[in-house]
Order: C-alpha cells, then sequence, then structure tokens
C-alpha cells in the first residue's frame, strides 16, 4: 500500500455519494461507519485504491443494508412526530438533507440539533460522529444525513433539570455514576453500546447525573483530558468513544449556538457516565501514571496512519484519526502513545 496526498474532493464525494445508497445502520442496529471512516481514511493519506477495497471489505463483512423504503413525507411542522422511529430513516433523511439544502449548514444544525441534544446517545453516539465528519467537510447531504439519523434513532435519556451542579470535575462525575446501586444491577437487552445506554437512562438512580457537572469555560478541556486518561488506563471499547466522542464533540461546538454548547457537552458525558458498568467500573489513573505513559515511546504519526488505514477495524481508523486531531488541539503527546497502542505498534 502506498500513501498518497488527501485525495481529490470529488472523488471522495462520489465514494460519499455511493455510499449513502446504505442504510445509516446494518442488522442487528450496528453503526454504520463507512461515511466517516472514508473521510478519516483520506485525512490521515490513504489512496484511492485503498478507499475502494476498504469499503468493499466493510460492505461485505459487514453485510450493510440499502436504506429502508420511504413510508410517508414528514412534513417541517411535524418533525418531532416521529423522534426514534426506525423505519422512518428515508423519510427523516429526505426532510433534513432538503433542510440543510434551504437553510444552509449552520442554521439547519442551530434549527435542529438543539432538540436533538437530549438525545445524543442515538445510535451509540454515531449519529454525532457523522454530524461531525459532516461539518468537517461542510459537507451539506452529509449534515443532512446525520440529522435525520439522529431523529430515526434518537434515544430518550434523563433531561437536566437544572439542579446546582456539584463538581466541575468530568472523573468525579463517572466515580458518582459507578457508585449507584442501580448501576450494578443493569439488565441490558444485548451487548449493543446503545442498549447498555438506554438502560442506564432507564434506572431510577440514574437520572441525577446529567446535573451534576458544573460547565465551564475550560469544560471540554477537560472532558478530552478525562477521556484520554480513561482510555490510556482501560484501552477499552467503549472508552475509545469518549476519545473519539470529544473529538466530535468539539468539531459540531463550533456550529452550535453559544448558548447550546454548554448542553452537549452536559449530555455527551452523561452518555459516558452511562457506561461505566460497560468499563467496568474503572477507577482513573493518577497524574504520575498518566505522565509516566507520556514519555513512553512511541512512533512517528506517519507510521501510526500508516497502520490505522492498512488495518480493517473502523475503530482503529476513527480513534487514530480523532487522537491526531484531538493532539493539535491540545498537545498532549499521550494521544500518540494509546493511538500507536490500538494500532499495536507498541505493547
Amino acid at each position: 500500500m502506498t500513501l498518497a496526498s488527501a485525495l481529490p474532493h470529488d472523488r471522495l464525494d462520489d465514494l460519499l455519494a455511493d455510499a449513502r445508497a446504505d442504510s445509516v445502520e446494518f442488522p442487528y442496529l450496528l453503526a454504520n461507519h463507512v461515511p466517516m471512516i472514508l473521510v478519516a481514511m483520506n485525512r490521515l493519506g490513504s489512496d484511492d485504491a485503498r478507499l475502494a477495497e476498504w469499503l468493499a471489505m466493510y460492505r461485505r463483512v459487514k453485510g450493510l443494508v440499502p436504506m429502508p423504503p420511504r413510508v410517508a413525507p414528514i412534513a417541517r411542522e411535524d418533525w418531532l412526530v416521529h423522534l426514534g422511529d426506525r423505519s422512518r430513516e428515508a423519510d427523516y433523511r429526505d426532510l433534513m438533507i432538503a433542510e440543510v439544502r434551504r437553510l444552509g449548514i449552520d442554521d439547519a444544525i442551530q434549527t435542529y440539533v438543539p432538540t436533538l441534544i437530549p438525545g445524543i446517545g442515538a445510535s451509540a453516539l454515531h449519529c454525532l460522529m457523522r454530524l461531525a465528519y459532516g461539518v468537517l467537510r461542510m459537507d451539506p447531504a452529509e449534515v443532512g444525513t446525520a440529522i435525520g439519523y439522529w431523529c430515526a434513532t434518537y434515544l430518550k435519556m434523563p433531561e437536566a433539570t437544572g439542579a446546582s451542579p456539584s463538581t466541575d470535575d468530568p472523573g468525579a462525575v463517572l466515580a458518582a455514576s459507578s457508585a449507584i446501586p442501580d448501576m450494578h444491577a443493569l439488565k441490558p437487552e444485548t451487548d449493543l453500546l446503545w442498549h447498555s445506554i438506554r438502560a442506564a437512562g432507564e434506572a431510577p438512580g440514574f437520572a441525577p447525573v446529567v446535573d451534576l457537572l458544573e460547565i465551564r469555560s475550560d469544560c471540554l478541556a477537560r472532558l478530552a483530558s478525562t477521556s484520554l486518561a480513561l482510555f490510556a488506563a482501560t484501552m477499552d471499547f467503549s472508552a475509545l468513544h469518549a476519545v473519539t466522542g470529544t473529538h466530535w464533540v468539539r468539531l459540531v461546538s463550533s456550529h452550535l449556538a453559544a448558548a447550546d454548547r454548554p448542553r452537549i457537552m452536559r449530555y455527551f458525558w452523561q452518555i459516558i457516565a452511562s457506561l461505566v458498568p460497560k468499563i467496568g467500573f474503572p477507577s482513573l489513573p493518577s497524574a504520575e501514571e498518566v505522565e509516566a505513559w507520556r514519555r513512553l515511546p512511541a512512533p512517528s504519526w506517519d507510521e501510526i496512519a500508516a497502520a490505522a488505514i492498512a488495518s480493517d477495524d473502523e475503530h482503529d481508523i476513527s480513534l487514530v484519526f480523532s487522537a491526531r486531531e484531538e493532539e493539535k488541539v491540545y498537545g498532549d503527546p499521550l494521544y500518540r502513545v494509546v493511538a500507536a497502542r490500538r494500532v499495536n505498534l507498541i505493547a
């Protein structure tokens, strides 16, 4: 495999348009990562041949299915009626692509996404992911598809009450969630990530968690730091979504009105807190442990990117791309260490 400069956008547009023929999920209710991973691979330096090869592999191995047939058009004034109804995927997609074209990307996001933020756990955060990658390229069709996806898979969770927060430390919220007796007795319907999220949301003791975090000006940076420490300590699949998710929140936040940016952080962290049973009720590492990990030797980003591009695992690619982008913002070398560990370049 050879690495090349980023694929020309018109060719990537063709691949993404082809990918939109597939449903946003595949049996059983798993998120279709294709559009986002094509963009991530492109940004990491994948060549045209590898992108096509990866797309064909993923379709074959995962058994992707076409978008379900349209049921009936959804009018703008009735857009809330069918939230969470996966059978209306195509209808919501039609509406939201049309709305993005009518309003523009930012106005469409600011019109619809604030209402959807309390359901950010939809499809295990992958609606947020698709929207983040849509705004990364300012791609109207992908932005509209992502908002429609969020509507069709909306996941109701406990909503904020305005109760006074108890901490500005995201790690303390995770610890508080771990201490809730109900969280130790969850019985999710399946092993699916979003079923675990939903089970936590239905546990009475979990309801106050959404209000615990005080959102200060440095909150997003603290979410990113805590997510990175959590993943470094566990290398857990669910914790991986905390690292990538903070990247997605950062990308989407810049397109929201200022008043909604704290809300998306609050509800995102509620979802991560809901996953503490799935992660094994983890304890965060000490500052000394984190500092020692930062100093571990790790390969260059070019080598890590090449390993990710060669991988058939969508989560390898997603993690490496998000980690590289987050390191650009926060400057923490631990991002490179965990990315190298994820693709088996270091022990």
